[in-house]
């Protein structure tokens, strides 16, 4: 879960609203811990299973704020506008492409974070309404981070569990991701893309912009292909994120200084996710375990799996897909694989109702905001509703067929 880029004045951008939550989340599980209510030694093994994760989380982060620094998201953005050519359709086909690639390789708050402000600018370039550009960003950034365990926290917090490295967990949810995917390109295209949604008929392709620095551009860009090579090859994550992240920073040591700036390293993920992770295990040891056990049941098959997912979905809407997949996680049986992945996909999928349903989307609503983008929000609900329904069910159909 990636933070706000800061604004660029000394004091603005360092905190905002929604660091009340982290801050406060942290002080809690912290408070839960001096209290007894959780634990020491539950404490202590629930952050060193998310450290690991936390040094991918902010070797990636890094490499993606630097990716962006190079200018290489925006000259994707640009040339995926004019390959377009003005017509609506080949655009709706290369943003869903460009948001899902980005979603399913560098994490879906890369995709909320750097991506949604990416298009968003694109937006007034070409004189193409921002809802549509926006709306793909935040739902395929969520329904598309199934394929791979970098692509969601989530999945990393799983991996284990299911005993699946990156190439074997591609080969088991690459049908669920299609699926979702599918679904949502669907969707959108009959609620904010369709000629009566977006108001025009065609777009005006932007003109091209220099480069700023070459050698940047190339050396962030090879980073990323080197370490998407590298988590299909099976290196493990952390490795390979740091690696990659390393390159960035070294090209940037040598060619601008000034952008290696504390603020790229994300404190905000850290404490946020410190605090989750010491507030769901005493939640747990209270009464979540006991919600959970009654919505997602006993029973395996086709039944089991779809009550997990419909419980992983409707718990994220209501708190976080973090804490719902740590609470579901703690019932289901050990040794039912699909009945976990399912949980996977609700609490991945499923998380497009509400604002804080994610990260990734609360992260989002927070663009949408500074850019003055206009997000009616029931329309965002019962539109999200419907993707959350449909996306699951297509998604745990695809899982259970080819299992």
């Amino acid at each position: 879960m990636a933070a706000v880029p800061p604004s660029r004045g000394p004091l603005r951008g360092l905190l905002n609203p929604l660091d009340g939550v982290r801050f406060g989340l942290l002080f809690l599980g912290l408070l839960f811990v001096v209290t007894g209510l959780l634990p020491v030694a539950e404490a202590e093994a629930s952050i060193r299973r998310i450290g690991p994760l936390l040094v991918f989380l902010g070797s990636v982060i890094v490499l993606a704020e630097l990716t962006k620094e190079a200018g290489v998201f925006d000259l994707i953005a640009e040339r995926m506008a004019r390959l377009g050519r003005g017509g609506y359709g080949a655009l709706f086909l290369l943003c869903v492409a460009f948001a899902a690639l980005t979603t399913t390789f560098l994490n879906l708050d890369t995709t909320a974070v750097l991506l949604t402000p990416v298009m968003l600018a694109l937006a007034p370039k070409a004189r193409i309404a921002p809802l549509p550009l926006a709306m793909t960003t935040v739902w395929l950034a969520n329904t598309a981070s199934l394929l791979l365990p970098v692509s969601n926290l989530t999945n990393l917090l799983a991996a284990d569990r299911v005993a699946l490295e990156g190439p074997g967990f591609a080969a088991r949810m690459w049908a669920p991701q299609a699926a979702s995917v599918a679904v949502t390109m669907v969707l959108l295209w009959v609620w904010y893309w369709r000629r009566g949604a977006r108001g025009a008929d065609r777009y005006d392709p932007p003109e091209p912009s220099p480069v700023r620095d070459r050698v940047l551009f190339s050396a962030t860009g090879l980073a990323c292909l080197l370490f998407i090579a590298a988590i299909l090859a099976g290196v493990e994550i952390g490795v390979a994120a740091t690696a990659a992240a390393a390159v960035a920073v070294l090209a940037f040591a040598v060619r601008d200084r000034s952008a290696l700036r504390p603020a790229l390293i994300p404190w905000r993920l850290l404490v946020f996710v410190t605090g989750l992770f010491l507030v769901v295990p005493t939640l747990s040891r209270y009464g979540l375990d006991a919600v959970m056990t009654a919505l997602i049941g006993s029973e395996g098959g086709v039944a089991g799996a779809l009550r997990a997912a419909a419980a992983g979905a409707g718990l994220s809407n209501l708190l976080n897909n973090l804490p719902a997949y740590v609470a579901g996680e703690a019932v289901v049986p050990v040794g039912d694989r699909d009945q976990l992945l399912a949980l996977l996909i609700g609490t991945n999928v499923g998380p497009v109702i509400t604002p804080w349903g994610s990260l990734a989307t609360l992260l989002w609503f927070e663009w949408c905001r500074r850019r003055d983008v206009q997000v009616p929000i029931v329309r965002f609900v019962l539109t999200g509703a419907a993707l959350a329904v449909a996306g699951c069910a297509a998604a745990v159909g695809a899982l259970l067929l080819t299992g």
